[in-house]
């Protein structure tokens, strides 16, 4: 049996222009952690409504259990309005309140969390104080912190970034994000030396700045790792940091070293960038033959 991994955070309706479709970020890590092999546990909340019904349905053809996912009686499943004006560049108007903004540190969560040897979470369900709460709770159980951060205004808080940062292990950011830290933190305006103070203010032992069709760049256990990006044609980016995130965690829980990591998140990464939807069903030899094919 694989090492528990606890995703936990937003779970939501991506309104797109050709319908509604299952995402938010910690979810989207889930299913591809599972179709990589990974076990898996997803914790949110959704509303008694149809729209959380549903959630309840597609997690379980995803191969996600709906034990995690708790019920809230007063506010509605979460809903985001994703407008694709450029095919690689999404927008988002995220609803709010929404369920997942109030996630309770229960006995059967904490337990969950008990068990898991990793825990993923991010910046966007940490805008209320309910769920912020519950994250710096599970924080403190479980000993590897993975931490997604994700800017999307107007949910941007300092603190909650610093704090966060202060109990992650690995980190994963975009280059426009690590330009905030590094205005936020005064790490520089260089890319490897601003996640080099990063690293080291926040004694992070892992850093993975990710930078669109430019690829990736990794610290990690002391030395720098750096791919470049792969030529595909895009068809839609949402979920392709997700996907990355979970190439990652899973190379690194089999061991894998740090330039093995990058290879495959990248690849992950673009083949999800090159296939409809945040959660195609995986072709692990695609995946394979564009780890071969970096610009």
């Amino acid at each position: 049996m694989t090492t528990p991994i606890l995703c936990i955070g937003e779970v939501l309706w991506d309104s797109l222009p050709r319908g509604l479709f299952l995402g938010g970020a910690p979810f989207n890590v889930a299913c591809h952690l599972r179709m990589l092999g990974e076990t898996v546990h997803m914790a949110s909340r959704i509303g008694d409504d149809e729209l959380g019904r549903q959630i309840l349905r597609r997690l379980a053809q995803k191969g996600l259990s709906p034990d995690d996912i708790q019920i809230d009686p007063q506010h509605p499943t979460g809903m985001v309005n994703v407008t694709l004006a450029q095919k690689d560049q999404p927008s988002y108007e995220i609803v709010a309140p929404s369920a997942w903004d109030f996630i309770e540190a229960d006995q059967a969560l904490r337990r969950k969390a008990a068990e898991a040897r990793v825990l993923v979470f991010g910046s966007l369900a940490q805008r209320s104080e309910r769920s912020r709460g519950t994250l710096e709770t599970l924080r403190r159980i479980v000993p590897l912190n993975v931490f997604d951060i994700n800017l999307r205004p107007p949910f941007i808080d300092r603190g909650v970034i610093a704090a966060s940062l202060a109990d992650a292990h690995l980190v994963k950011l975009n280059d426009q994000e690590l330009g905030q830290l590094s205005e936020w933190f005064g790490l520089g305006s260089r890319l490897r030396p601003a996640v080099t103070a990063l690293a080291e203010r926040f004694q992070c032992a892992t850093v993975c700045v990710t930078r669109g069709a430019e690829g990736a760049l990794l610290w990690h256990g002391g030395e720098w790792f750096e791919q470049p990006g792969i030529a595909v044609e895009v068809k839609d980016a949402v979920g392709a940091g997700d996907a990355f995130l979970a190439g990652l965690i899973h190379t690194l829980l089999a061991g894998q070293s740090g330039a093995a990591m990058l290879r495959f998140a990248n690849a992950l990464g673009a083949y999800v960038a090159s296939q409809d939807g945040a959660t195609p069903p995986l072709d692990l030899a695609e995946i394979e033959r564009l780890k071969s094919t970096e610009n």
